[in-house]
């Protein structure tokens, strides 16, 4: 199973639309996939139409005591499955922090689902937090939602700086490019060479689109909502990417 988190400093950069899309456009293609909503505002588990909350407490399930498995919801979408968010989700730290196996964690409480999906999706909250460490070691890659602005690039850079990763670590972490705006120039000029002090970024960037508003309002991922649409065209062209270097 591969492991891919969709994190940010910011919030408002897109997190959860790329999660869902990028969900949807792997399980389009045939893959089976569970998308993990851990931020506690539940953006991901509305927009694919779960319930909000778990049926047990969250302290248990961290710790291992109770089956993390036994709350996975099923989608409108065959085999395309949701680990819902709760208000309690918000203690996500400390009781990362209270855990007994470190800075691995997270890893080893994703480690089972490996038996029944092909990608495990985490629409993780913003911030710097002790999720962001625990990110690196459970993640094969963590995108991270960028748009192109001077702030963007010092929450970036604020980030890398906060989990002050190794070499074979930093090249996990990749951002793209969203709610581009081609009649800004600042948005054009960095399409064509982004800022050095972000590295690496996707070839592929998503468009500021009004499709991707309307996500929430239908509950469907834009493949399903706008099948046509740039912003989907550009979501499956991003999942391809992503694919190949998984």
């Amino acid at each position: 199973m591969k492991v891919v988190a969709l994190h940010n400093l910011k919030g408002g950069v897109g997190k959860t639309s790329a999660a869902v899309n990028l969900a949807r456009e792997a399980n389009r293609d045939g893959l089976p996939v569970l998308v993990w909503d851990l931020d506690a505002q539940g953006a991901s588990t509305w927009v694919l139409g779960g319930e909000n909350g778990l049926g047990r407490k969250v302290k248990k399930l961290l710790a291992g005591k109770s089956p993390l498995g036994e709350e996975v919801q099923h989608t409108d979408w065959e085999r395309l499955d949701l680990l819902p968010s709760d208000m309690r989700m918000r203690e996500l730290d400390r009781l990362l922090d209270d855990g007994s196996s470190g800075d691995k964690h997270l890893k080893r409480l994703i480690a089972p689902f490996s038996e029944e999906y092909a990608l495990l999706i985490l629409d993780c909250p913003p911030g710097l937090s002790t999720l962001s460490d625990q990110l690196v070691r459970a993640a094969d890659r963590i995108l991270v939602p960028t748009i192109p602005s001077p702030l963007s690039v010092q929450a970036f850079s604020r980030m890398m700086a906060h989990l002050d990763l190794k070499k074979r670590q930093r090249q996990r972490v990749t951002p793209f490019f969203n709610l581009v705006d081609r009649r800004r120039k600042l948005h054009r000029e960095w399409l064509e060479t982004p800022p050095a002090a972000i590295g690496p970024v996707m070839q592929s960037w998503i468009p500021y689109a009004s499709a991707v508003e309307r996500m929430s309002l239908e509950c469907r991922p834009l493949a399903d909502l706008a099948p046509r649409s740039r912003a989907t065209l550009a979501y499956r062209q991003l999942w391809q990417e992503l694919k190949a270097s998984l």
